[in-house]
């Protein structure tokens, strides 16, 4: 049986001022996708550049990554802060591998 990857993401702008939580079967498409799209006004992504990965979870299940997707963008900032630092103490700009 194929293993299936889900990712529930947090990406920034390069000032740090603005979060944005996604869900994608393709992390490092979704974020190029991210980049692209950066100052079009139609995103919210792309309105406020959000293309800088600061966090992320993987799923088997693309439910279940929905699920926490949902329950992420119902945290406060702060809460979403403190999830992020959790992993990634200094807020450093992540890669992923293709």
């Amino acid at each position: 049986m194929k293993s299936h990857n889900y990712f529930v993401y947090i990406t920034t702008n390069p000032g740090k001022t603005v979060l944005y939580v996604g869900v994608t079967n393709d992390l490092a498409v979704r974020l190029e996708q991210h980049k692209e799209n950066r100052g079009k006004s139609e995103t919210f992504a792309g309105r406020y550049y959000c293309y800088k990965l600061l966090y992320y979870e993987r799923y088997t299940y693309v439910q279940h990554a929905i699920e926490r997707e949902k329950e992420l963008k119902l945290l406060s900032r702060e809460k979403k802060m403190e999830l992020i630092k959790s992993e990634n103490p200094y807020l450093q700009f992540l890669k992923v591998d293709d």
